[in-house]
This record gives structure tokens, C-alpha cells and sequence, in this order.
């Protein structure tokens, strides 16, 4: 919606409030630490599973998949603040035993951690 006023002096007005469903929650951020998760109760009696803290990674360099455990965050490509409190995010780049990792998933929404060695 337009803010301010309209070329006529005239106001925007809201069309209406939102409603719960569209409210959005509160946001997670997944923390390096010991697996920690969480599940939500969602519309038509469903349930989420949220990552809160998480350490293990899957691994793949296009032929195997291996769990690794993250060292430390590197790198996080949206906003630096994030690898600085070891945040993990969507496309994040994590270290692990077998070198850098970039996160492919979305770890506050999925409930697991999946990576893809990064060559650098």
C-alpha cells in the first residue's frame, strides 16, 4: 500500500486489519549448540518441526552424503551480523571436518540441516 497522501490531499486508508492467519510468528534463528527442536501446531490439525539449535550437517559432494559437525559459521551472505553470533542460515557457509559447507535448505523451517561442499 501507498504511504502518505494521494495528489488530491487525500488520505490511503487500509482496506482491512490482517487476520490471524496471516499474521506473521515470531522468527527463529538456528543456533550453533547441541540439536535442539521445537513443533508448532498449525492450521487443519497439522504440526511443524522447527530447528532451534543445531550442530550436524548432511554433506554431499554430489556423489555421497556424509554427516559432519560444524566447527564454526563462516560466512553468512545475507547479513555478516549472523556469522558473527553463529547463526545458521539459508545459504550460509559453515566449516566442517571436510572443509567449507554452503547451507542449501531452510533450517527454521524444515527441521534439519543439509549442505553442499563448497571448493574455495
Amino acid at each position: 500500500m501507498k504511504q502518505g497522501k494521494k495528489a488530491s490531499g487525500g488520505k490511503y486508508k487500509k482496506p482491512r486489519k490482517k487476520k490471524l492467519f496471516e499474521i506473521a510468528g515470531q522468527k527463529n534463528n538456528v543456533k550453533l549448540g547441541d540439536e535442539k527442536r521445537k513443533t508448532k501446531a498449525t492450521r487443519g490439525k497439522n504440526k511443524k518441526s522447527f530447528l532451534l539449535q543445531g550442530k550436524i550437517v548432511n554433506v554431499t559432494d554430489g556423489k555421497k552424503i556424509t554427516k559432519q559437525e560444524i566447527k564454526n559459521v563462516f560466512q553468512t551472505p545475507s547479513n555478516r551480523f549472523l556469522a558473527r553470533q553463529n547463526i545458521i542460515t539459508k545459504g550460509a557457509i559453515v566449516e566442517t571436518a571436510s572443509g567449507k559447507v554452503r547451507i542449501t535448505n531452510r533450517p527454521t523451517k524444515e527441521g534439519n540441516l543439509n549442505g553442499v561442499a563448497v571448493k574455495e
